[in-house]
Protein backbone atom coordinates (compact mmCIF):
# COMPACT_ATOMS: atom_id res chain seq x y z
CA UNK A 1 0.00 0.00 0.00
CA UNK A 2 0.89 3.41 -0.97
CA UNK A 3 1.03 5.91 1.33
CA UNK A 4 1.93 9.91 1.44
CA UNK A 5 1.90 12.07 4.27
CA UNK A 6 1.14 15.59 4.28
CA UNK A 7 1.48 17.70 7.94
CA UNK A 8 -1.78 19.57 8.13
CA UNK A 9 -2.32 22.11 10.53
CA UNK A 10 -4.24 21.63 14.28
CA UNK A 11 -1.42 19.16 15.09
CA UNK A 12 -3.32 16.50 12.03
CA UNK A 13 -1.36 14.65 9.61
CA UNK A 14 -3.03 13.92 5.81
CA UNK A 15 -2.90 10.34 4.56
CA UNK A 16 -2.95 10.15 0.53
CA UNK A 17 -4.04 6.08 0.93
CA UNK A 18 -3.37 4.30 -2.69
CA UNK A 19 -5.46 1.03 -2.59
CA UNK A 20 -4.25 -1.56 -5.26
CA UNK A 21 -6.18 -2.82 -7.69
CA UNK A 22 -6.58 -6.28 -6.45
CA UNK A 23 -7.78 -5.22 -2.97
CA UNK A 24 -10.58 -2.94 -4.82
CA UNK A 25 -11.51 -6.16 -6.40
CA UNK A 26 -11.52 -8.43 -3.64
CA UNK A 27 -13.67 -6.12 -1.45
CA UNK A 28 -16.16 -5.32 -4.21
CA UNK A 29 -16.54 -9.35 -5.15
CA UNK A 30 -16.94 -10.13 -1.26
CA UNK A 31 -19.23 -7.67 -0.61
CA UNK A 32 -21.27 -9.15 -3.57
CA UNK A 33 -21.05 -12.87 -2.16
CA UNK A 34 -22.35 -11.12 1.40
CA UNK A 35 -25.46 -9.78 -0.14
CA UNK A 36 -26.32 -12.62 -2.05
CA UNK A 37 -26.09 -14.79 0.77
CA UNK A 38 -28.49 -12.13 2.87
CA UNK A 39 -30.38 -10.50 0.44
CA UNK A 40 -34.28 -11.14 0.15
CA UNK A 41 -35.15 -11.41 -3.28
CA UNK A 42 -38.79 -12.76 -4.27
CA UNK A 43 -38.58 -15.50 -6.11
CA UNK A 44 -34.98 -16.69 -4.86
CA UNK A 45 -33.72 -18.87 -2.21
CA UNK A 46 -31.15 -16.70 -0.35
CA UNK A 47 -27.81 -17.48 -1.56
CA UNK A 48 -29.30 -18.58 -4.95
CA UNK A 49 -30.03 -15.32 -6.18
CA UNK A 50 -28.09 -14.90 -9.70
CA UNK A 51 -25.74 -11.88 -9.77
CA UNK A 52 -27.14 -9.94 -12.58
CA UNK A 53 -30.94 -9.70 -10.73
CA UNK A 54 -28.60 -8.87 -7.70
CA UNK A 55 -26.90 -6.11 -9.33
CA UNK A 56 -30.14 -5.00 -11.12
CA UNK A 57 -32.43 -4.81 -8.24
CA UNK A 58 -29.87 -3.61 -5.78
CA UNK A 59 -28.05 -1.57 -8.06
CA UNK A 60 -24.50 -0.64 -8.29
CA UNK A 61 -24.33 2.24 -6.05
CA UNK A 62 -25.19 0.58 -3.42
CA UNK A 63 -22.80 -2.40 -3.48
CA UNK A 64 -19.52 0.11 -4.36
CA UNK A 65 -21.07 2.75 -0.94
CA UNK A 66 -20.75 -1.10 0.85
CA UNK A 67 -17.18 -2.08 -0.68
CA UNK A 68 -15.69 1.58 -0.19
CA UNK A 69 -16.85 1.95 3.20
CA UNK A 70 -14.82 -1.55 4.70
CA UNK A 71 -12.23 -0.22 1.82
CA UNK A 72 -11.68 3.24 3.54
CA UNK A 73 -11.78 1.96 7.44
CA UNK A 74 -9.44 -0.76 6.48
CA UNK A 75 -6.90 1.37 4.41
CA UNK A 76 -6.68 4.07 6.51
CA UNK A 77 -6.30 1.52 10.03
CA UNK A 78 -3.23 -0.49 7.61
CA UNK A 79 -1.84 2.55 6.67
CA UNK A 80 -1.76 4.22 9.90
CA UNK A 81 -0.21 1.06 11.44
CA UNK A 82 2.36 1.21 7.75
CA UNK A 83 3.48 4.62 8.60
CA UNK A 84 4.12 3.94 12.67
CA UNK A 85 1.98 6.78 13.51
CA UNK A 86 0.59 7.50 16.85
CA UNK A 87 -3.08 8.73 16.23
CA UNK A 88 -5.05 10.09 18.83
CA UNK A 89 -8.83 9.99 18.60
CA UNK A 90 -10.34 9.25 15.09
CA UNK A 91 -9.38 9.53 12.14
CA UNK A 92 -11.10 11.58 9.66
CA UNK A 93 -12.00 11.29 5.64
CA UNK A 94 -10.98 13.57 3.79
CA UNK A 95 -12.07 12.78 0.71
CA UNK A 96 -15.80 13.61 -0.75
CA UNK A 97 -17.64 9.65 -0.71
CA UNK A 98 -20.00 10.77 -3.54
CA UNK A 99 -16.44 11.25 -5.39
CA UNK A 100 -15.32 8.00 -4.37
CA UNK A 101 -18.26 6.57 -5.13
CA UNK A 102 -17.86 8.17 -8.91
CA UNK A 103 -14.35 7.16 -9.02
CA UNK A 104 -14.17 3.97 -7.32
CA UNK A 105 -13.92 0.68 -10.44
CA UNK A 106 -13.33 -2.46 -8.69
CA UNK A 107 -10.02 -3.98 -10.20
CA UNK A 108 -8.42 -0.19 -10.58
CA UNK A 109 -6.28 1.19 -7.79
CA UNK A 110 -8.28 3.85 -5.50
CA UNK A 111 -6.96 6.71 -3.85
CA UNK A 112 -8.47 7.88 -0.51
CA UNK A 113 -7.58 11.21 1.53
CA UNK A 114 -7.81 10.86 5.72
CA UNK A 115 -6.43 12.99 8.20
CA UNK A 116 -5.15 11.62 12.05
CA UNK A 117 -4.88 13.84 15.09
CA UNK A 118 -1.55 13.47 16.38
CA UNK A 119 0.54 14.69 19.65
CA UNK A 120 1.03 18.04 19.29
CA UNK A 121 4.77 19.76 19.31
CA UNK A 122 5.35 21.68 22.03
CA UNK A 123 7.56 24.66 20.96
CA UNK A 124 9.30 26.19 24.17
CA UNK A 125 10.41 29.47 23.52
CA UNK A 126 11.63 30.43 26.75
CA UNK A 127 10.81 28.74 30.16
CA UNK A 128 13.55 29.98 32.38
CA UNK A 129 14.48 33.75 33.55
CA UNK A 130 10.30 34.28 33.47
CA UNK A 131 9.50 37.40 35.08
CA UNK A 132 6.27 37.88 36.46
CA UNK A 133 4.00 39.78 39.75
CA UNK A 134 1.97 37.90 41.67
CA UNK A 135 -0.37 39.05 45.27
CA UNK A 136 1.14 38.07 48.31
CA UNK A 137 -1.32 36.87 51.19
CA UNK A 138 -0.39 38.26 54.24
CA UNK A 139 -1.64 36.26 57.75
CA UNK A 140 -3.89 38.32 59.50
CA UNK A 141 -3.68 38.14 63.44
CA UNK A 142 -7.70 39.14 63.38
CA UNK A 143 -8.68 35.67 62.36
CA UNK A 144 -7.57 34.21 64.92
CA UNK A 145 -9.93 36.94 67.25
CA UNK A 146 -12.65 36.62 65.07
CA UNK A 147 -12.48 32.56 65.19
CA UNK A 148 -12.62 32.37 68.45
CA UNK A 149 -15.18 34.95 68.81
CA UNK A 150 -17.71 32.99 66.11
CA UNK A 151 -16.43 29.96 68.72
CA UNK A 152 -18.59 31.72 71.63
CA UNK A 153 -21.19 32.61 69.76
CA UNK A 154 -21.82 28.85 68.89
CA UNK A 155 -21.44 28.28 72.96
CA UNK A 156 -23.42 31.47 73.92
CA UNK A 157 -26.41 30.94 76.42
CA UNK A 158 -29.92 32.60 75.88
CA UNK A 159 -30.98 34.11 78.75
CA UNK A 160 -34.38 36.18 78.99
CA UNK A 161 -33.97 40.22 79.01
CA UNK A 162 -36.16 42.37 81.55
CA UNK A 163 -36.03 46.04 81.64
CA UNK A 164 -34.94 47.31 78.46
CA UNK A 165 -36.17 47.70 74.73
CA UNK A 166 -34.97 45.22 72.37
CA UNK A 167 -31.34 45.94 70.49
CA UNK A 168 -28.79 44.97 67.77
CA UNK A 169 -27.94 41.45 69.30
CA UNK A 170 -30.75 40.30 71.02
CA UNK A 171 -32.69 37.51 70.41
CA UNK A 172 -36.62 38.31 69.50
CA UNK A 173 -39.55 35.63 70.01
CA UNK A 174 -41.91 37.69 67.81
CA UNK A 175 -46.13 36.99 66.08
CA UNK A 176 -46.18 38.93 62.88
CA UNK A 177 -48.35 38.94 59.37
CA UNK A 178 -47.69 40.98 56.69
CA UNK A 179 -49.65 43.14 53.66
CA UNK A 180 -48.98 44.74 50.62
CA UNK A 181 -48.56 48.39 51.35
CA UNK A 182 -50.94 50.40 49.55
CA UNK A 183 -49.91 52.34 46.58
CA UNK A 184 -50.73 55.33 45.34
CA UNK A 185 -54.11 55.65 44.21
CA UNK A 186 -55.44 52.68 45.62
CA UNK A 187 -58.48 53.28 47.99
CA UNK A 188 -58.18 53.81 51.22
CA UNK A 189 -60.67 51.73 52.65
CA UNK A 190 -59.72 48.48 50.86
CA UNK A 191 -58.60 45.49 52.67
CA UNK A 192 -54.95 45.31 52.31
CA UNK A 193 -53.66 42.21 50.40
CA UNK A 194 -51.86 39.82 52.57
CA UNK A 195 -47.94 38.86 51.71
CA UNK A 196 -47.92 34.98 50.74
CA UNK A 197 -45.97 33.03 53.43
CA UNK A 198 -45.23 36.23 55.47
CA UNK A 199 -47.04 35.17 58.61
CA UNK A 200 -45.34 32.95 61.76
CA UNK A 201 -46.24 32.60 65.53
CA UNK A 202 -43.10 32.34 67.99
CA UNK A 203 -41.20 33.05 65.16
CA UNK A 204 -37.61 33.39 66.90
CA UNK A 205 -35.03 36.22 65.23
CA UNK A 206 -31.34 36.86 65.64
CA UNK A 207 -31.80 41.29 65.49
CA UNK A 208 -28.92 41.76 62.69
CA UNK A 209 -30.36 43.56 59.69
CA UNK A 210 -29.30 41.03 57.15
CA UNK A 211 -31.55 38.62 59.28
CA UNK A 212 -34.63 40.05 57.05
CA UNK A 213 -35.63 42.40 54.66
CA UNK A 214 -34.52 45.79 55.09
CA UNK A 215 -36.62 47.45 57.37
CA UNK A 216 -37.79 44.77 59.53
CA UNK A 217 -35.22 43.86 62.05
CA UNK A 218 -34.81 47.93 62.41
CA UNK A 219 -38.42 48.42 62.98
CA UNK A 220 -37.85 46.17 66.19
CA UNK A 221 -35.03 47.80 67.72
CA UNK A 222 -36.48 49.64 70.19
CA UNK A 223 -39.60 47.46 71.30
CA UNK A 224 -40.65 46.41 74.66
CA UNK A 225 -41.93 42.84 75.67
CA UNK A 226 -46.05 42.48 74.89
CA UNK A 227 -45.33 45.93 72.22
CA UNK A 228 -47.60 45.73 68.98
CA UNK A 229 -46.29 47.62 65.86
CA UNK A 230 -46.69 48.44 62.47
CA UNK A 231 -43.41 48.35 60.97
CA UNK A 232 -42.59 49.31 57.35
CA UNK A 233 -40.29 47.51 54.77
CA UNK A 234 -39.27 46.88 51.52
CA UNK A 235 -38.48 43.51 49.77
CA UNK A 236 -35.30 44.14 47.81
CA UNK A 237 -35.21 44.55 43.59
CA UNK A 238 -34.15 41.90 42.37
CA UNK A 239 -35.22 39.41 44.52
CA UNK A 240 -35.72 35.99 44.14
CA UNK A 241 -39.65 35.70 44.08
CA UNK A 242 -40.29 38.41 41.23
CA UNK A 243 -43.73 38.88 42.61
CA UNK A 244 -42.68 40.38 45.65
CA UNK A 245 -39.19 42.05 44.35
CA UNK A 246 -39.31 46.15 45.29
CA UNK A 247 -42.79 45.96 46.90
CA UNK A 248 -43.62 47.83 49.90
CA UNK A 249 -44.73 45.85 52.54
CA UNK A 250 -46.49 46.43 56.37
CA UNK A 251 -45.49 44.18 59.11
CA UNK A 252 -47.84 44.22 61.79
CA UNK A 253 -45.24 42.47 65.09
CA UNK A 254 -45.99 41.99 68.64
CA UNK A 255 -42.85 41.21 70.84
CA UNK A 256 -43.72 38.46 72.63
CA UNK A 257 -39.92 37.66 74.00
CA UNK A 258 -36.51 38.95 74.29
CA UNK A 259 -32.99 37.32 74.84
CA UNK A 260 -29.87 38.24 75.19
CA UNK A 261 -26.64 36.14 74.46
CA UNK A 262 -24.57 35.39 77.51
CA UNK A 263 -21.18 34.60 75.97
CA UNK A 264 -18.40 32.22 77.74
CA UNK A 265 -15.11 33.88 78.85
CA UNK A 266 -11.72 32.95 76.90
CA UNK A 267 -9.80 30.98 79.16
CA UNK A 268 -8.73 27.38 79.10
CA UNK A 269 -12.08 25.94 79.77
CA UNK A 270 -13.21 27.27 76.68
CA UNK A 271 -10.54 25.97 74.73
CA UNK A 272 -10.59 22.53 75.78
CA UNK A 273 -14.96 23.16 75.36
CA UNK A 274 -14.07 23.83 71.24
CA UNK A 275 -10.63 21.99 70.97
CA UNK A 276 -8.27 19.04 72.08
CA UNK A 277 -5.72 21.70 73.38
CA UNK A 278 -5.52 22.10 77.32
CA UNK A 279 -5.01 25.92 77.35
CA UNK A 280 -5.84 28.99 75.56
CA UNK A 281 -2.53 29.58 74.71
CA UNK A 282 -2.20 26.46 73.12
CA UNK A 283 -5.08 27.38 70.99
CA UNK A 284 -4.14 30.64 69.79
CA UNK A 285 -0.21 29.30 68.47
CA UNK A 286 -2.27 26.74 66.50
CA UNK A 287 -4.43 29.04 64.87
CA UNK A 288 -1.86 31.33 64.55
CA UNK A 289 0.08 28.45 62.65
CA UNK A 290 -3.11 27.31 60.61
CA UNK A 291 -3.67 31.05 59.07
CA UNK A 292 -0.12 31.95 58.68
CA UNK A 293 0.54 28.59 56.74
CA UNK A 294 -2.77 29.40 54.70
CA UNK A 295 -1.59 32.42 53.72
CA UNK A 296 2.25 31.41 52.87
CA UNK A 297 0.10 28.91 50.67
CA UNK A 298 -1.96 31.28 48.83
CA UNK A 299 1.03 33.15 48.02
CA UNK A 300 2.87 30.13 46.75
CA UNK A 301 -0.35 29.07 44.89
CA UNK A 302 -0.44 32.93 43.27
CA UNK A 303 3.19 32.85 42.67
CA UNK A 304 2.71 29.04 40.27
CA UNK A 305 -0.25 30.61 38.46
CA UNK A 306 1.45 34.19 37.84
CA UNK A 307 4.46 31.87 36.18
CA UNK A 308 2.21 29.50 34.28
CA UNK A 309 0.00 32.67 33.08
CA UNK A 310 3.78 34.33 31.96
CA UNK A 311 4.97 31.06 30.53
CA UNK A 312 2.10 30.09 28.48
CA UNK A 313 2.99 33.74 26.35
CA UNK A 314 6.34 31.96 25.35
CA UNK A 315 4.76 28.33 24.35
CA UNK A 316 4.35 27.64 20.69
CA UNK A 317 1.34 24.60 20.03
CA UNK A 318 -0.94 23.50 17.94
CA UNK A 319 -3.73 21.82 19.02
CA UNK A 320 -5.15 19.31 17.69
CA UNK A 321 -9.57 18.93 17.99
CA UNK A 322 -9.28 15.64 19.65
CA UNK A 323 -7.34 16.75 22.67
CA UNK A 324 -9.50 19.96 22.86
CA UNK A 325 -12.93 17.80 23.04
CA UNK A 326 -11.39 15.07 25.30
CA UNK A 327 -10.36 18.16 27.98
CA UNK A 328 -13.96 19.74 27.70
CA UNK A 329 -15.50 16.27 28.26
CA UNK A 330 -13.56 16.12 31.42
CA UNK A 331 -14.59 19.26 32.81
CA UNK A 332 -18.24 18.54 31.75
CA UNK A 333 -18.22 15.27 33.73
CA UNK A 334 -15.98 16.56 36.64
CA UNK A 335 -19.10 19.45 37.36
CA UNK A 336 -21.44 16.76 36.65
CA UNK A 337 -20.30 14.95 39.41
CA UNK A 338 -19.86 17.76 41.72
CA UNK A 339 -23.54 18.95 41.35
CA UNK A 340 -24.95 15.15 41.23
CA UNK A 341 -23.00 14.97 45.10
CA UNK A 342 -24.91 18.05 45.65
CA UNK A 343 -28.15 15.97 45.52
CA UNK A 344 -28.68 17.46 42.22
CA UNK A 345 -30.90 15.87 38.79
CA UNK A 346 -27.79 15.69 36.43
CA UNK A 347 -29.85 14.12 33.47
CA UNK A 348 -32.88 16.79 34.11
CA UNK A 349 -30.49 19.74 34.31
CA UNK A 350 -28.31 18.71 31.58
CA UNK A 351 -30.47 19.27 28.44
CA UNK A 352 -28.81 18.89 24.92
CA UNK A 353 -28.56 22.70 24.91
CA UNK A 354 -27.45 23.38 27.92
CA UNK A 355 -24.96 20.57 27.21
CA UNK A 356 -23.86 23.02 24.15
CA UNK A 357 -23.59 25.74 25.98
CA UNK A 358 -21.35 24.47 28.42
CA UNK A 359 -18.88 22.77 26.17
CA UNK A 360 -18.49 26.02 23.88
CA UNK A 361 -18.35 28.37 27.18
CA UNK A 362 -15.28 25.69 28.69
CA UNK A 363 -13.44 25.70 25.20
CA UNK A 364 -11.11 28.43 26.42
CA UNK A 365 -10.38 27.30 29.54
CA UNK A 366 -9.70 23.49 28.46
CA UNK A 367 -7.34 24.75 25.70
CA UNK A 368 -5.27 26.87 28.56
CA UNK A 369 -5.21 23.36 30.85
CA UNK A 370 -3.99 21.32 27.92
CA UNK A 371 -1.13 24.10 27.57
CA UNK A 372 -0.30 24.53 30.20
CA UNK A 373 -0.13 20.53 31.17
CA UNK A 374 1.62 19.94 27.90
CA UNK A 375 4.14 22.54 28.83
CA UNK A 376 5.15 21.32 32.12
CA UNK A 377 5.58 17.84 30.45
CA UNK A 378 7.90 19.02 28.28
CA UNK A 379 10.25 21.01 30.40
CA UNK A 380 10.31 17.62 32.82
CA UNK A 381 11.35 15.92 29.61
CA UNK A 382 14.16 18.63 29.01
CA UNK A 383 15.82 18.83 32.17
CA UNK A 384 15.01 15.22 33.69
CA UNK A 385 12.78 16.07 36.29
CA UNK A 386 11.68 13.06 37.63
CA UNK A 387 10.06 11.67 40.64
CA UNK A 388 10.94 8.39 42.44
CA UNK A 389 9.27 5.34 42.69
CA UNK A 390 10.05 5.53 46.45
CA UNK A 391 8.44 9.49 47.00
CA UNK A 392 4.88 8.17 44.81
CA UNK A 393 4.62 4.72 47.31
CA UNK A 394 5.25 7.16 50.47
CA UNK A 395 2.54 9.87 48.80
CA UNK A 396 0.32 6.38 48.02
CA UNK A 397 0.57 5.26 51.64
CA UNK A 398 -0.14 8.35 53.42
CA UNK A 399 -3.59 8.88 51.20
CA UNK A 400 -4.67 5.39 52.16
CA UNK A 401 -3.76 5.89 55.91
CA UNK A 402 -6.07 9.51 55.52
CA UNK A 403 -9.15 7.79 53.98
CA UNK A 404 -9.22 4.36 55.13
CA UNK A 405 -12.74 3.93 54.90
CA UNK A 406 -12.51 4.06 51.59
CA UNK A 407 -12.72 0.00 51.05
CA UNK A 408 -12.62 0.24 46.83
CA UNK A 409 -9.71 1.52 45.99
CA UNK A 410 -8.12 1.67 42.79
CA UNK A 411 -4.24 1.44 43.63
CA UNK A 412 -3.11 1.24 40.12
CA UNK A 413 -5.25 4.29 38.93
CA UNK A 414 -4.18 6.24 42.70
CA UNK A 415 -0.46 5.98 42.14
CA UNK A 416 -0.72 6.89 38.72
CA UNK A 417 -2.58 10.14 39.88
CA UNK A 418 -0.14 10.25 42.60
CA UNK A 419 2.66 10.00 40.40
CA UNK A 420 1.50 12.93 37.86
CA UNK A 421 0.65 15.38 41.05
CA UNK A 422 4.39 15.33 42.35
CA UNK A 423 5.96 15.33 39.11
CA UNK A 424 3.53 18.44 37.93
CA UNK A 425 4.71 19.62 41.80
CA UNK A 426 8.49 19.28 41.18
CA UNK A 427 8.44 20.69 38.04
CA UNK A 428 6.23 23.69 38.92
CA UNK A 429 9.12 24.16 41.82
CA UNK A 430 12.40 24.40 39.27
CA UNK A 431 10.28 26.15 37.31
CA UNK A 432 10.13 28.75 40.68
CA UNK A 433 14.04 28.47 41.14
CA UNK A 434 14.67 29.97 38.18
CA UNK A 435 12.68 32.52 37.25
CA UNK A 436 11.93 35.90 39.16
CA UNK A 437 8.05 36.38 40.93
CA UNK A 438 7.95 39.86 42.08
CA UNK A 439 5.17 39.97 45.16
CA UNK A 440 3.11 42.87 45.08
CA UNK A 441 0.36 44.11 47.78
CA UNK A 442 -2.60 41.56 47.72
CA UNK A 443 -5.54 43.15 45.86
CA UNK A 444 -2.97 45.14 43.24
CA UNK A 445 -2.72 43.34 40.75
CA UNK A 446 -6.54 42.51 40.48
CA UNK A 447 -7.48 46.32 40.47
CA UNK A 448 -4.97 46.71 37.79
CA UNK A 449 -6.86 43.95 35.80
CA UNK A 450 -10.08 45.44 36.69
CA UNK A 451 -8.64 48.72 35.24
CA UNK A 452 -7.46 47.43 32.11
CA UNK A 453 -11.01 45.77 31.62
CA UNK A 454 -12.88 48.64 31.89
CA UNK A 455 -10.84 50.94 30.23
CA UNK A 456 -10.51 48.16 27.09
CA UNK A 457 -14.36 47.86 27.08
CA UNK A 458 -14.68 51.91 26.79
CA UNK A 459 -12.00 51.73 24.19
CA UNK A 460 -13.49 49.21 21.98
CA UNK A 461 -16.97 50.82 22.56
CA UNK A 462 -18.41 47.75 23.74
CA UNK A 463 -22.43 47.08 24.36
CA UNK A 464 -23.08 47.50 28.07
CA UNK A 465 -25.60 45.47 29.87
CA UNK A 466 -26.70 45.42 33.49
CA UNK A 467 -24.45 43.26 35.84
CA UNK A 468 -26.59 39.82 36.75
CA UNK A 469 -27.35 39.57 40.51
CA UNK A 470 -27.03 36.92 42.59
CA UNK A 471 -29.95 34.73 43.46
CA UNK A 472 -31.50 36.09 46.56
CA UNK A 473 -33.30 33.22 48.72
CA UNK A 474 -37.19 32.53 48.21
CA UNK A 475 -37.87 33.21 51.55
CA UNK A 476 -39.06 36.15 53.32
CA UNK A 477 -35.75 36.26 55.98
CA UNK A 478 -32.71 37.18 54.21
CA UNK A 479 -30.50 34.98 56.12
Amino acid sequence: MKVTQEKLPASQIGLEIEITPEITKQTYEKVIKNLASTANIPGFRKGKVPRPILLQRLGTTRIKAAALEELIQDGIEQAVKQEAITAIGQPQLRSSFEDLIKNYEPGKPLTISAAVDVEPEVNLVQYTDLQAKAEEVNYDPERVENTLEQERTQLATLIPVEGRAAQIGDIAVVDFKGVFSKIEGEEKTAEPEPIPGAEATDFQVELQEDKFIPGFILGIVGMNPEETKEIAAQFPDPYANEDLAGKGATFTVTLKELKEKELPEVNDDFAQEISDFETLEELRASLVERYQKEADDKTKTNKQEALLTELLNHVEVDLPATLIDQEVDAMLTQTAMRLSQQGLDVRNLFTQDIIAQLRERSRTEAIERIKRSLSLQEIGKRESIQVSPQEIAARVTELLQQYPEEKEVDEDRLRSIVENELSTEKIIDWLLEHSSVELVPEGSLSATEETEAVESDVDADAPQTEPQNSEASTEVTEG
